[in-house]
């Protein structure tokens, strides 16, 4: 392969592009840029401004501009954060999920009808193309949710969610092995001495190599469960497989009797809290501290679950 190769190949596709937004009505009277952070704020309610900011880098003072746009027509609210004063809170109103919910409608449209004219014998070749293109350029996208699969640890599972867990957090936080130290004794405790039928261990695996995890383990207080070292590889990202862990931790929770869930962990990790508040747990406290290196707030979260002998 060559680089006009590639050139060759973007312009191709860019005219595809460009087709199926013909007179901008996919998107219209939104820009793209604008389409993408209502796609983000229908899919994570309650969004603090510098988490969207962070997960679509964008220049603040853009992001501000199109978020006043929104506000002035009626799209979004926003108000302080109600554990965090210094933070932003957004949220779409009824008015502005209509909007997504009418962009989302038009992408499904369009693609649908792109799709239309690919016969269906290439179908199949064509989307393992796509996830060709998405693996080997790694853009963050690994395959489909549905090709990733939730398994029970095997040999050398536990090893790899210290190693991994020491990795990620040092490249994308810049944590020191302190983090490492206290990821090792919650692994060797469970390795060590642990109820099969009250505690467990996910690995999420994708062609056939871990690319997640999470552990459910009893805590001090009776008849409650802590969700700990919950992890998605960057490449599996935006497949939805935090929800999948989560969701997996709750239902095992509440199918073995426990009344409730809780977990720790700290303010920086903004895509992890949006994952729990999405499965409605609550913060119930909050408390700075130095760990790791790092000036951090820790925090506590709780869910009752439901259903759980009531």
């Amino acid at each position: 392969m060559t680089v006009q190769d590639i050139r060759a190949f973007n312009r191709f596709y860019t005219n595809v592009i460009g087709a199926l937004d013909y007179g901008r009505h996919l998107y219209a009277p939104y820009t793209l840029t604008e389409s993408r952070v209502l796609y983000e704020l229908a899919h994570a309610p309650r969004t603090d401004a510098a988490d969207l900011r962070a997960e679509l880098s964008l220049d603040a003072g853009y992001l501000s501009r199109i978020l006043n746009k929104f506000e002035q027509d009626g799209l979004v609210e926003r108000a302080p954060s109600e554990k965090d004063p210094r933070r932003r809170r957004i949220s779409l109103t009824p008015r502005g999920r209509d909007a997504a919910d009418l962009l989302d409608e038009r992408a499904r449209e369009t693609v649908g009808s792109l799709l239309g004219s690919v016969a269906p014998g290439d179908r199949a070749r064509l989307a393992d193309a796509m996830r060709s293109i998405r693996d080997i350029l790694g853009d963050g996208h690994a395959p489909g949710a549905g090709e990733v699969v939730l398994r029970e640890p095997g040999p050398g599972d536990l090893g790899w969610i210290v190693q991994r867990n020491a990795a990620l957090y040092a490249a994308e936080y810049g944590w020191n092995t302190d983090y490492e130290g206290l990821v090792a004794r919650i692994v060797a405790d469970f390795a060590q001495d642990h109820d099969p039928h009250l505690e467990r261990v996910w690995i999420a695996e994708l062609n056939q190599r871990p690319v997640g995890c999470v552990m459910c383990v009893r805590d001090d207080t009776p008849a409650t469960a802590r969700l700990r070292l919950l992890l998605v590889e960057p490449e599996a990202r935006g497949l939805g497989l935090g929800d999948r862990l989560v969701e997996a931790v709750i239902d095992f929770a509440r199918g073995v009797g426990y009344r409730e869930l809780v977990l720790w962990t700290n303010d920086v990790l903004g895509a992890a809290r949006r994952i729990y508040q999405r499965h409605g747990f609550v913060l119930v406290a909050e408390k700075p501290h130095r760990s790791f290196g790092k000036d951090l707030v820790g925090q506590d979260w709780h869910l009752h679950l439901r259903g759980s002998g009531e």
